[in-house]
């Protein structure tokens, strides 16, 4: 039973790794034998980010942007280089601007749209000959509670989050005959930095997700990981184009 779980050899990429969910998964990956490639748009970040992971195995940082086409060709060229070649793609960037919809910009439209969707499908499709060649392919994108449910402050990252799952059905399809597998998790109300400024622009946010969370508190980040590494593991041979809550229960309360 033990070899349904071992990860050891494989070779991964985490977007958005150097920080949060991206960050908790990658960590989980090189515990577990994993060779990593973290991604992000900020050197410095992606120098503490590195400081914090090599401890635990074999890690490196590719700076760019997910949701450029640049961005996703220069990460492709850059994970033959380091790797030689992998076989897990996890795509956790994110990013959120809170605001009612008739005050959202073009330009805030676009941002988190590029950022959270438009990434996933650069990075998949820049990726995906790589993930074919290896016969194994598994991709884990992020979705969000918000990919389900809406609040008046997050009508972009709604609509981005719910496009990730339908994305990410899409590639479960199409690449299927690939050997490649595709599968989304839905992130509850995480303690990240990302969330942290969310309690700062919504009063009563906290109280309000503790007391509808039927485990009665916020995750972590680290307790995204575990879902992503049994997605990524042969135990999960079999399941593909899910969408996976890891939320506490929120979901499951009217």
């Amino acid at each position: 039973m033990s070899d349904l779980f071992d990860l050891k050899g494989r070779r991964a990429v985490v977007t958005g790794g150097t920080s949060g969910i991206g960050l908790a998964i990658a960590r989980a990956f090189l515990e577990a034998g994993v060779e990593v490639i973290i991604t992000g748009r900020s050197e410095a970040r992606g120098a503490e980010a590195l400081a914090a992971l090599t401890p635990h195995g074999t890690v490196h940082f590719v700076a760019g942007d997910a949701g450029s086409e640049d961005g996703a060709a220069r990460l492709e060229m850059a994970v033959t280089d380091l790797l030689g070649g992998f076989d897990t793609l996890v795509c956790a960037a994110g990013t959120n601007r809170r605001m009612p919809p008739e005050d959202l910009t073009l330009d805030d439209w676009e941002a988190v749209i590029d950022t959270n969707l438009t990434s996933v499908f650069l990075t998949c499709r820049a990726l995906y000959p790589l993930l074919k060649e290896s016969g194994e392919g598994c991709i884990v994108t992020v979705g969000s509670m918000m990919s389900v449910l809406a609040n008046e402050a997050s009508s972009a990252y709604a609509a981005a989050k719910g496009g990730v799952v339908q994305l990410t059905r899409s590639l479960a399809v199409s690449w299927a005959s690939d050997g490649i597998r595709a599968n989304t998790i839905l992130p509850g109300w995480i303690d990240t930095p990302l969330t942290l400024q969310a309690r700062k622009d919504m009063p009563g946010l906290d109280a309000r997700v503790t007391s509808r969370t039927p485990l009665g508190r916020w995750g972590l980040p680290e307790e995204m990981a575990g879902t992503v590494l049994f997605l990524a593991s042969p135990a999960a041979r079999f399941v593909t184009g899910a969408a996976i809550p890891v939320d506490g229960g929120y979901l499951i309360r009217g």
